[in-house]
């Protein structure tokens, strides 16, 4: 295990930015406190970098692409299967780190983390197999294509899933030859300072990896920098306008993995019990705050009220508590505006008429959980497709019941709103399930299950879900870009000015 993430462990440690291979000092002089939500007290504190602290970290990239552009794809992937050894024999440590600062119980993160280096093995494998072709064209010519990465490229990651967010990037961006300087958000940026940290002492070159920590400013100052070539940003939907505007007017290519309010269908078909378990993960897992949490559950009028009692009981059951205790099946959101958020929903749900049918019951915490930002999972029932918790994204662990009465009012309600990010359904009828699938609006849609996630499964969204792909060859491909080199092959040349005839 690697001594720097036991260091990031004590609280209040600071060691400073990450770029060209070490830890600096911010040129600032201020920091962000980063809070324990459980307990709604400070962890530890972060540098809040300025725009020097990003020109100093984009030129450290810039320094380094060079020479990492031009490894063979093959010893790239050395790098990163080494990359992927280390997080491996740290994955027990990093769960608890994540714990602590995101709030989420340690059996998730433990789950989770046991999975990240499988994003880099399979980046690793795949970036030597992306070929280039050739064609004889019209006229005795040879056409080749080739990869060429982008350069520096910027990675702004949020704070719900940090290390798996982050690498899911890196992986990409590194395997194509890029190099990459990570804004995380000022919620939860530790993470960030680990996974560079740890590249470095993988064998990745000084300056291939690097991160300055920081609020909107920072972000913003990355997102402007001269010399980075693509950004690649997970957030919120109004965050994402700010930063595709900055991208186009500087011309260069984005991913935006932004908001989602998921649709959940339950046919009247489906296995009751295992649609609620289905929709129990969707909904509370990291305590809702997923983009893909299945906040909106469109359930058939035959089974509805029975699929509302097992659903609320279950809900109600699900344990909460120090996400430290392994017994803890949920733990807090991420902070007091998030908590404060959720209690706006449900103020705003029982105003317009929503019945609510769990979460009802006071929190029963002891010690300092008492001031850590807890909300008890929180069901709806009877939710109007025209309710503010029907169509607005809580992020947090508050969700609707509305019935319908056939398939064409559940693709009208599962399509009302302007997000198109996850979806899942819920039906025995396999080909049922699928034709669903092909009428609502979503960029991953699960069939009997949810929140499902591969390196190999492409993954975005549409409309203020965002645009471009993360996972698989897509998102490979995204951080590259195509060269076209034409050859002649016929002899000769030609003469466009001497009577438009060929000579030679």
């Amino acid at each position: 295990m690697s001594s720097i993430v036991k260091e990031f462990l004590i609280p209040g440690t600071n060691k400073g930015l990450f770029y060209g291979g070490q830890f600096r000092a911010s040129t600032s002089g201020s920091e962000i406190t980063v809070l324990d939500p459980a307990r709604g007290i400070p962890f530890t504190t972060v540098p809040n970098g300025n725009a020097e602290d990003i020109r100093a970290a984009v030129s450290a990239a810039s320094a380094a692409f060079p020479a990492w552009a031009g490894l063979d794809a093959l010893d790239r992937g050395r790098y990163l299967r080494a990359f992927a050894e280390i997080i491996r024999q740290n994955i027990s440590l990093l769960a608890v780190l994540e714990s602590k600062i995101t709030g989420r119980a340690l059996r998730e993160m433990n789950a989770q983390m046991s999975r990240i280096p499988e994003w880099l093995e399979y980046y690793a494998g795949i970036a030597p197999g992306l070929e280039g072709e050739a064609n004889y064209v019209k006229g005795d010519y040879v056409t080749l294509t080739q990869y060429e990465p982008l350069g520096p490229t910027a990675l702004l990651t949020p704070w719900n899933h940090p290390v798996l967010i982050l690498v899911k990037k890196l992986s990409a961006a590194l395997a194509a030859g890029n190099t990459c300087v990570i804004k995380p958000s000022e919620l939860a940026p530790v993470s960030a300072l680990v996974i560079a940290a740890l590249a470095t002492e993988a064998g990745l070159p000084d300056g291939v990896v690097n991160v300055v920590t920081g609020d909107a400013t920072t972000g913003e100052a990355l997102c402007m920098a001269d010399d980075i070539h693509f950004i690649d940003l997970t957030g919120g939907t109004s965050t994402g306008r700010k930063v595709a505007s900055v991208a186009g007017k500087r011309l260069i290519r984005t991913t935006m993995e932004l908001g989602g309010k998921t649709p959940v269908v339950v046919c009247e078909d489906a296995d009751i019990d295992a649609a609620v378990a289905g929709v129990l993960f969707s909904a509370f897992v990291a305590s809702g705050q997923t983009c893909v949490a299945g906040s909106r559950i469109i359930v058939h009028e035959s089974i509805y009220d029975e699929f509302a009692k097992r659903l609320a009981q279950r809900a109600d059951q699900i344990r909460l508590g120090d996400p430290m205790d392994e017994s803890t099946q949920m733990g807090p959101v991420i902070c007091r505006k998030s908590l404060d958020r959720c209690k706006a929903f449900i103020k705003t749900a029982k105003a317009q008429g929503a019945r609510q049918i769990s979460g009802l019951d006071l929190l029963e915490l002891d010690g300092e959980l008492i001031n850590g930002f807890y909300i008890r999972p929180t069901v709806f029932a009877d939710v109007k497709a025209d309710h503010t918790l029907f169509l607005d994204e809580v992020f947090g662990p508050v969700i609707s019941l509305t019935k319908v009465s056939n398939d064409e009012e559940a693709i009208n309600c599962a399509n009302a709103g302007d997000f198109g990010l996850g979806v899942s359904i819920w039906s025995r009828d396999i080909g049922r399930a699928h034709r669903l699938s092909k009428k609502i609006r979503g960029g991953v849609i699960w069939l009997n299950d949810h929140h499902r996630n591969d390196p190999r499964s492409v993954w975005g969204g549409v409309r203020d879900s965002g645009f471009g792909k993360e996972n698989g060859w897509d998102a490979l491909r995204a951080y590259l870009t195509k060269k076209s080199i034409v050859i002649r092959t016929q002899e000769g040349y030609d003469d466009w000015f001497k009577d438009g005839q060929r000579y030679g």
